[in-house]
């Protein structure tokens, strides 16, 4: 590449020589800042807040009764909030988002604690914590994601 860079533009072209330094006062992040930093833009883009922000939907939605009518309050007057919005892939409520986004990112987080269980200097005792907490945290979210998506789209998973 720098062959064909050399040949062309900088056949035409004469680059300054030029010394970059970083300044002094910067510094790198701490490795735990970095990784709170993907894990909230993680959670931002599975959340769908472009979405959101484009198509403003309603934070959660209402059930249709037996007649037919879409009501916020049923026959004896209970308020029947929808979370998940049935039947469309291509949309969704915000709550629906901000749920789902927070059942991968705890499977994600689930799966770092599993993998910081092997540490050799992990004790055996938070490594049986680690352990149970890492696979909760995984079941969880993926059988929550399950019915989520039964709800969402009911006759794509039947047996």
């Amino acid at each position: 590449m720098e062959a064909i860079l050399d040949k062309t533009i900088f056949a035409v072209i004469d680059p300054p020589n030029l010394r970059l330094t970083v300044p002094r006062w910067f510094q790198l992040p701490s490795p735990m800042t970095v990784f709170a930093f993907l894990l909230a833009t993680y959670f931002i883009v599975c959340g769908g807040v472009v979405y959101d922000i484009i198509n403003e939907p309603p934070s959660v939605g209402s059930y249709v009764d037996d007649r037919g009518i879409r009501s916020y309050v049923d026959d004896r007057g209970i308020s029947r909030p929808q979370a998940i919005l049935p039947y469309r892939i291509n949309g969704q409520y915000i709550m629906e988002g901000l749920v789902g986004s927070f059942m991968y990112c705890l499977g994600a987080v689930g799966f770092i604690i599993l993998d910081n269980c092997n540490s050799p200097m992990t004790t055996k005792n938070n490594r049986l914590i680690m352990l149970g907490c890492g696979f909760f945290f995984v079941l969880l979210s993926y059988l929550t994601t399950r019915w989520f998506l039964r709800i969402k789209v009911p006759d794509y998973m039947e047996r």
